[in-house]
């Protein structure tokens, strides 16, 4: 299927780019027909920092004071917090950058050492791939757990427009790709029509079926 790559440039600096695959792909939540490579931005360090100042021009306004990283945006959130404490409200602040753990229950925890960085702050969430809300759903629950307050929430690419009353700025959206669709596991019309799926997908990557 790799042979089916197309490469897609950030409307707003060309220098920023991912990769789509189009085809039947199951997340554990939908299924989807493009798979969107985000890996340059997440581990490259040059396009890190591009897409972080594409990012972090949409809250030169809004007050934050933790970055928590989903689906391995640690690279992309640590140039996000250095871009946001340039300029705009956030200019000098020292930014705490943190990622959740996963506990058995697959539920989004923080430790004792890294909750107060959580507790009684302006929270920026950051994903990589925002494509029903639901990860943003969960991660939510875990900050209101532990007292912080949603201040913002970014994402490489997003096929949504909010969540929890909040914009999802993203440097990607879904009118950037041909035709992105996305679909409930029983209401998928790729697989009604026999079309088998390609590759399982989350936000490390993609295994073949």
């Amino acid at each position: 299927m790799e042979n089916r790559i197309q490469t897609i440039e950030c409307p707003k600096n060309r220098r920023i780019k991912i990769d789509i695959i189009p085809g039947h792909f199951a997340t554990n939540h939908s299924h989807v027909n493009f798979y969107v490579d985000m890996t340059s931005i997440k581990t490259s360090h040059k396009m890190a920092r591009e897409a972080a100042a594409e990012l972090a021009a949409n809250y030169m306004t809004t007050h934050v004071d933790t970055i928590i990283c989903l689906e391995g945006t640690e690279m992309l959130g640590a140039f996000l917090a250095e871009s946001l404490a340039e300029q705009g409200i956030n200019s000098g602040s020292d930014i705490a950058v943190v990622t959740p753990e996963l506990n058995m229950n697959n539920q989004m925890i923080f430790r004792d050492n890294t909750q107060k960085k959580i507790w009684g702050k302006q929270v920026l969430l950051l994903i990589s791939s925002a494509s029903t809300g639901k990860s943003i759903g969960r991660a939510v629950d875990c900050l209101q757990y532990y007292n912080g307050s949603l201040a913002a929430i970014g994402a490489i690419f997003s096929a949504i427009k909010e969540s929890h009353g909040i914009p999802v700025q993203a440097i990607f959206y879904d009118d950037n790709l041909p035709k992105y669709d996305s679909y409930s596991t029983t209401a998928c019309p790729m697989c009604r029509s026999g079309q088998k799926v390609d590759a399982l997908i989350n936000s490390f990557g993609y295994s073949k079926i």
